[in-house]
C-alpha cells in the first residue's frame, strides 16, 4: 500500500473518531424563585384569586362568588376591553385553557403502576436539546409580595426575562416587541430582531385565558431557551400580540412557562411540547422540583432532588395524566390533630400557577368549623375570619400513603380590606371533582414532579 493511501486512510480514521459522540454525564439545573418586590396585594386579592382559579379550570362560579365578582367589576373593563391593542377578538370568545379541561368530570384514578414514558429530546416540530444528556442547573423563584405569584429568570434567544412557572398549564408565552409601546413599558420584552436564532412559525397562533380578564394571544416562533443551564433549541415561543390589562400592570412578570403535560398546549394548528418535555431526556433525572417559600426566595430545580430542602424522605404517589395535569388521588383530610375524614373518590392537582388551595366543600366546612369567627362571607365570595385568628394545620391525602401537612399560618391569605381586621382564607371550596392544590400547599411542602414514571413526591419543607 502506498504511503499516500496509508496517509489518507489514517486521516479518515482520525476524522471518524473525532466525529463520534462522546459519553457525557447528565446534569441537573436549578432556577431560584424570588419575590416580586413591586407587587402590592390590594383589597380583594382573595376574591380575584378564587375567581381566577374557577375560570382557569372551567368550573362554574357559585352564586356568592358571582355577586362578589359583579361588585368588583362594576367599574372594571371587560376582558376584551382589557386587551392592549385592537386584536381583542383574538381572545374574546376563545376558550383558551378551558377548551382542554374536562369540565366537571371525574378523572379516572391514577394507576399505581404507571409505565415510564420513552424519553425523547425533540418535539414533533423539531425542538432539540443543545447538549443532549447533559442538562443541569437551578434558578431562583422569588414570590411577589403576598406570594400571589413567583418569578424566575429565563433566557430566550440570549435575552434574560423574568417569568412565572405554572405546573397547571402548558404554554410558554412572553411579552415582546410586537406589542404596542404602552404595553411594553416597564416590562422585559423579548426582542425578535435581536435574536440570531429566532424563527417565526408560519400560520401558528395561540390563545389562552386564565380567568377574570387575565389572558394573552398572538403568534408563535421558535428559539433557543435556557433555564438555569439546560438548553432547548427550537423551543416553541408564544409571542403575545394581545394581553389583558392585569398582565400589563404587573411589570415584574413578563410571561409564563407552562409545566403541565403537553396535551394542554393551546398552539394551533399543531400543538407544541413544553420546555420540560423537550428537556427531560437531557437531565440526570427526568424530574423538576418546586421549593416555594413564604415571603422568601425559593427555587425550581430540574434534573435533581435537593434533599437538604426537606425533612425526612419524599413519599411518592402515582399521577393520572388523562387530563394533562399532575393529578393524584386525595381521599382523606385531617384538621389539626383531629380524626381523619374521607372525601370519597377525591382527586387533586398540584398547580404552582394557582394561588389558593381549592378543596371539596366537606374539607372547607370541617376546617373552618374549628376557627372562631369564620363565616362564608357573601360580600367577598369566600370564607373569611378575624385576621388575628390562630389557624389549625390542615393535612390532605396524597396518593393514599402520605398526609401532606399545610401549616395554619400559610392558610391566612390576605386582608379583605384596608382595615386589616378580616382575612380571606387560603383554603376555599370548589364544586368540582378535581381539587386544586395551589401555592398555599406548596409553601408548606417540597414537591417533586417525576416524568420518568408519572409520579409526584412530597415532604415537609426543611
Amino acid at each position: 500500500m502506498s504511503s499516500l493511501l496509508r496517509t489518507l486512510l489514517l486521516l479518515a480514521l482520525v476524522t471518524f473518531a473525532l466525529a463520534a459522540p462522546k459519553p457525557v454525564q447528565k446534569r441537573s439545573f436549578k432556577v431560584e424563585r424570588v419575590p416580586n418586590p413591586a407587587f402590592k396585594r390590594t383589597p380583594g386579592a382573595g376574591t380575584r384569586a378564587l375567581i381566577k382559579a374557577h375560570r382557569k379550570y372551567g368550573v362554574a362560579l357559585p352564586p356568592g362568588l358571582v355577586e362578589a365578582m359583579g361588585a368588583a367589576q362594576a367599574s372594571a373593563p371587560t376582558i376584551a376591553e382589557s386587551l392592549t391593542n385592537s386584536a381583542a377578538g383574538v381572545i374574546e370568545g376563545a376558550e383558551g385553557l378551558t377548551s382542554d379541561k374536562k369540565k366537571g368530570t371525574k378523572a379516572a384514578a391514577a394507576s399505581s403502576s404507571a409505565a415510564a414514558p420513552k424519553s425523547t429530546g425533540s418535539a414533533g416540530t423539531g425542538a432539540t436539546n443543545g447538549t443532549a444528556g447533559t442538562g443541569t442547573g437551578k434558578v431562583t423563584a422569588t414570590p411577589e409580595a403576598g406570594d400571589v405569584e413567583y418569578l424566575s429568570p429565563v433566557q430566550i434567544g440570549g435575552q434574560t426575562i423574568n417569568m412565572d412557572f405554572d405546573s397547571g398549564s402548558s404554554d410558554l408565552w412572553v411579552f415582546n416587541t410586537q406589542l404596542p409601546a404602552a404595553s411594553q413599558q416597564g416590562h422585559q420584552n423579548f426582542d425578535l430582531q435581536k435574536s440570531t436564532t429566532f424563527k417565526m412559525m408560519t400560520g401558528a397562533t395561540y390563545s389562552i385565558s386564565y380567568g377574570d380578564g387575565s389572558g394573552s394571544a398572538g403568534n408563535v416562533g421558535t428559539d433557543t431557551v435556557n433555564i438555569g443551564g439546560a438548553t432547548v433549541t427550537s423551543q416553541a415561543i408564544e409571542l403575545a400580540t394581545a394581553v389583558s390589562a392585569s398582565f400589563v400592570q404587573d411589570t415584574q412578570s413578563n410571561g409564563l412557562v407552562g409545566l403541565a403535560f403537553s396535551k394542554l398546549n393551546t398552539v394551533k394548528p399543531t400543538q407544541q411540547k413544553t420546555f420540560f418535555d423537550n428537556a427531560k431526556s437531557t437531565l440526570a433525572m427526568p424530574v423538576f422540583t418546586a421549593d416555594l417559600r413564604k415571603a422568601a426566595v425559593g427555587a425550581y430545580e430540574f434534573g435533581a432532588i435537593d434533599s437538604t430542602k426537606f425533612n425526612g424522605s419524599l413519599t411518592w404517589a402515582a399521577v393520572n395524566t388523562t387530563n394533562g395535569f399532575w393529578q393524584f388521588s386525595s381521599q382523606k383530610f385531617q384538621v389539626g390533630t383531629g380524626t381523619a375524614m374521607n372525601v370519597a373518590g377525591g382527586q387533586a392537582i398540584a398547580d404552582t400557577g394557582t394561588t389558593l388551595m381549592l378543596t371539596n366543600a366537606a374539607v372547607v366546612n370541617a376546617y373552618y368549623s374549628q376557627v372562631t369567627g369564620a363565616v362564608n362571607n357573601q360580600t367577598v365570595g369566600g370564607v373569611t375570619f378575624p385576621c388575628k385568628s390562630v389557624l389549625p394545620d390542615l393535612s390532605v391525602d396524597v396518593g393514599g400513603n402520605y398526609m401532606a401537612v399545610v401549616r395554619g399560618s400559610d392558610i391566612n391569605f390576605a386582608p379583605v380590606d384596608n382595615t386589616g381586621t378580616t382575612c380571606f382564607g387560603g383554603v376555599q371550596a370548589i364544586a368540582s371533582s378535581l381539587q386544586i392544590y395551589g401555592d398555599i400547599m406548596f409553601k408548606s411542602q417540597f414537591v417533586a414532579f417525576n416524568a420518568g414514571n408519572n409520579s409526584i413526591g412530597m415532604a415537609p419543607h426543611q
